[in-house]
This record gives structure tokens, C-alpha cells and sequence, in this order.
């Protein structure tokens, strides 16, 4: 198996490190020939996500990477990769990849000074603990998605297909729960 990593700006390394412990092989998406072989499987990190859209579109990434998701390619968006699978932005006009039926709200907790940590139950793992770092949450949900994880009422992980969103970032710390349980959906 190999996944594809978006390595265009963010959190790429942790996630290639991460899956590299579950003996996973990676492939950086850093321009458009980097397309040619479809990998198996694809994250798109943290970081900025108008920087990470505005250069998909602009390195001539955008059409061929929704395209993939489109036909079932799965993929794990955190954070800012939330952001640009999210159908929607309620706080944003922008849009990008809009393949997950579910509203989002950007920076939903404040800025850098709203970042925190906690643990809370993530469905079929147990308690995990949560990175949040100028995080977004899911506002609303459509019929079919499968919510994964709450923190003060609010969904921050959440399952669509084959595509899985989370608005912290579990590629930060040891454990690799998450990141099993999404290699788990791609084998399926």
C-alpha cells in the first residue's frame, strides 16, 4: 500500500512519519507529475488551507486530486484538509474540493491562542488525545455521514465514504489508532 501525502505546505512530515510506524510506504504530492501514479490511499494535512487550495489550483493539482476522491479514492483530511474536502463553509465564501457533505466553520475555536488539548472517545478506538491548533468543527452534518467524535458538543471527526475528516491533528504524539483505523477503511 501506498498513500499519498500532500506535502505542498503543513503537517505533511508527522502524518508520512506516523504511518511509516505502521509500516506504511509514502509518496510526497508536492506538484502535478507527482499525479501520475495514483496512490493508493491520500492525507491532506493541517496548515492553511486557502495556501494548500490556492496552490492545488495554481500547480495544476485541484481537478485531477477531487477527481480521485470523486471516484473513491480514500483520504483523511485534519484540520485544514477538513477545510477543503468540507461542502461547505459557513464562515468562509471560499470553496475547494466540496466532497464532504458537512458544513465547517474555520478557526472555529480562535486563533492561535484558542489551540488545546483533550482526550474524548473517538468511535471504535476509545479515548484519544486531541491536538487542536486554530481548529475548525463541523457545524452540520448531511444523512450518510457518520460522526466519530464530539468535543463540547461540537463534531470534530467525522466519516463520509471513504473519506474521514478531523479537525485536530492526530498525527501529533505516539498514538497511531487513528491512522489504523483509516488504513483500515482503505483496505476494506
Amino acid at each position: 500500500m501506498i498513500v499519498g501525502v500532500l506535502a505542498l505546505q503543513g503537517a505533511f512530515i508527522e502524518h508520512e512519519q506516523m504511518l511509516r510506524k505502521l509500516g506504511v510506504s509514502t509518496v510526497e504530492l508536492r506538484q502535478k507529475a507527482d499525479l501520475q501514479n495514483k496512490p493508493d490511499a491520500l492525507i491532506l494535512p493541517g496548515g492553511e488551507s486557502t495556501t494548500q487550495g490556492k496552490l492545488l489550483k495554481d500547480l495544476g493539482m485541484f481537478e485531477t486530486i477531487r477527481q480521485w476522491i470523486m471516484e473513491g479514492l480514500p483520504v483523511m483530511g485534519t484540520c485544514a484538509g477538513m477545510i477543503l474536502l468540507a461542502k461547505k463553509l459557513s464562515n468562509d465564501n471560499k470553496q475547494w474540493l466540496q466532497t464532504f457533505p458537512a458544513t465547517v466553520r474555520r478557526n472555529a475555536y480562535g486563533r492561535q491562542l484558542g489551540s488545546f488539548i483533550t482526550r474524548a472517545p473517538f468511535k471504535g478506538i476509545g479515548e484519544v488525545t486531541m491536538n487542536f491548533i486554530r481548529a475548525p468543527y463541523i457545524e452540520s452534518i448531511s444523512p450518510g455521514v457518520e460522526v466519530l467524535a464530539e468535543v463540547n458538543h461540537h463534531i470534530v471527526a467525522a466519516r463520509y465514504k471513504k473519506q474521514m475528516i478531523l479537525s485536530f491533528h492526530p498525527e501529533i504524539g505516539e498514538d497511531t489508532r487513528i491512522h489504523k483505523q483509516f488504513l483500515q477503511m482503505v483496505t476494506k
